[in-house]
């Protein structure tokens, strides 16, 4: 039986890993990408900027959920990834020792990240959809609308910025955040929450790529989201590393951190990210590129009054706050799962639907809600610390559910923390962890002790904007 012709709209991580999982079930694939092909596909390097996504140039990471996805549904893309000069990261470094020695179990080999920049995973992933039979790949092509057929029930084609029309069963938009917006029928509203944050961001290259100047206290990561602003390091491919600033919007005495001198004053003194930027060690290769963060966005589920065949992936379907950096491994789980879903039910038709909107909502709410009430509490902190105004409250958790604040302050519990790294690593839900009683009691047992006094004291945010004001004289 003939597969329905499917034309996925976008071409980035979700939109290629949704057309690599739909032409392994037989379906013919086109997808249309905006944006100019890059100058050399055959170079994961070649072309690392991307001016129609703005969050490409900024750090990303691959969590312990989307590292488990390439291993087992595309073992030669992850393979790929490390020729490229991606490497896999241990999270067990950063366990806790304590008085005790740290004691490795079998499932601790899942808790693992890929260090990798967001572009480089990309031109990965086009090389693999170019090689694979069955995709075709046009650049330069943006989708304007969806034709439905004369019922309005299911696509027939979409058309172009340009004007053309082409043909298409099923239609996945892979447009990212602002999504197809008009061009994709939908009912119902969505859910949304702001994320209230702007970030900084600086990619560097270590002189030595062999070396690591200092420990990676988050396991995959260096730094940490403080009481007064966010500092966090993340290794990537070939001797690269990203630094982030995180501030509030609006911040005025902040905004000056988009200068590099004030940006490089501010990250030398952040612990953690010092010595990562010492004379010597590292140079940067990028300027200082500063984005307001989008809000927190969980699609709406289609309703009956919605065509069937019209699906939403990646960040089209759920955005959640990038701090956490959960969003590339939700959008390879998504598309792959929902491969195998139109696999099984290609046809649209009501019971298609119903299945694609159980699968969004089962995979991404847990996660929309989590960075939904994470998002206002760090803004709450960071708003009392700078005096500005409180925003509304945030969301309240499940009743009994400790909060991600009092999980973290309980972390030196080898128990504790497995369960946040494998919540903060997507591997399992905030409920799936947080919910379990033994692991609340454990939570409430740390919060009677004294916490020792960590290695990482943040400066004061008097401290901080002294150093932003003053601009220090480093580059």
């Amino acid at each position: 039986m003939r597969r329905p012709a499917v034309v996925v709209a976008g071409g980035s991580v979700s939109g290629l890993a949704t057309a690599l999982a739909l032409a392994g079930h037989g379906f013919p694939v086109r997808v249309l990408e905006r944006s100019a092909p890059p100058p050399d596909p055959a170079d994961p390097h070649a072309a690392l900027e991307r001016p129609a996504t703005a969050q490409s140039t900024h750090s990303h990471v691959l969590t312990s959920l989307g590292v488990q996805l390439l291993r087992e549904r595309a073992p030669q893309v992850l393979e790929a990834l490390l020729d490229a000069g991606a490497q896999l990261l241990d999270l067990t470094a950063a366990a806790p020792r304590g008085d005790r020695p740290f004691v490795r179990e079998a499932a601790d080999d899942e808790l693992v990240t890929l260090a990798v920049r967001r572009p480089v995973l990309e031109a990965v992933l086009r090389r693999a959809v170019q090689d694979r039979p069955g995709i075709e790949v046009s650049h330069g092509t943006a989708v304007r609308a969806v034709v439905l057929d004369a019922a309005g029930e299911r696509p027939v084609a979409v058309v172009t910025a340009a004007g053309g029309r082409i043909a298409a069963d099923i239609v996945v938009d892979a447009t990212g955040r602002r999504s197809l917006a008009g061009a994709r029928p939908r009912a119902g509203a969505d859910r949304t929450g702001p994320t209230t944050l702007r970030a900084f961001t600086r990619f560097y290259r270590l002189a030595d790529p062999g070396t690591q100047p200092g420990p990676l206290n988050r396991g995959n990561a260096a730094g940490n989201i403080w009481g007064h602003y966010a500092a966090v390091l993340h290794p990537a491919d070939r001797g690269t590393f990203a630094v982030t600033l995180g501030t509030l919007p609006g911040d005025a005495p902040t905004a000056a951190l988009r200068g590099a001198a004030a940006f490089t004053a501010a990250a030398r003194l952040s612990p953690g990210v010092t010595q990562w930027l010492a004379k010597g060690v590292s140079a940067p290769i990028t300027p200082v590129r500063a984005i307001t963060m989008p809000a927190n966005v969980l699609r709406a589920a289609p309703g009956e009054r919605d065509a069937g065949g019209v699906f939403a992936v990646g960040d089209a379907a759920c955005v959640t706050d990038p701090i956490f950096g959960r969003g590339m491994s939700l959008a390879l789980v998504h598309a792959f799962r929902l491969a195998d879903l139109l696999a099984d039910h290609p046809q649209p038709d009501g019971a298609q639907r119903k299945l694609a909107a159980d699968l969004a909502d089962e995979l991404l709410r847990p996660w929309y809600e989590q960075a939904e009430h994470d998002s206002v509490q760090r803004t709450l902190a960071w708003r009392a610390a700078a005096g500005g105004p409180e925003p509304n409250p945030a969301p309240p958790l499940p009743p009994g559910r400790p909060s991600l604040a009092e999980v973290s302050a309980a972390a030196g519990d080898p128990v504790v923390w497995r369960g946040l790294m494998r919540m903060l690593m997507t591997l399992r839900t905030p409920a799936g962890v947080f919910d379990d009683e033994g692991f609340r009691a454990r939570v409430r047992a740390a919060a009677g002790r004294p916490r020792p006094a960590g290695p990482l004291v943040p400066p004061t945010r008097a401290e901080l904007l002294h150093a932003v004001s003053t601009g220090g004289r480093g580059t």
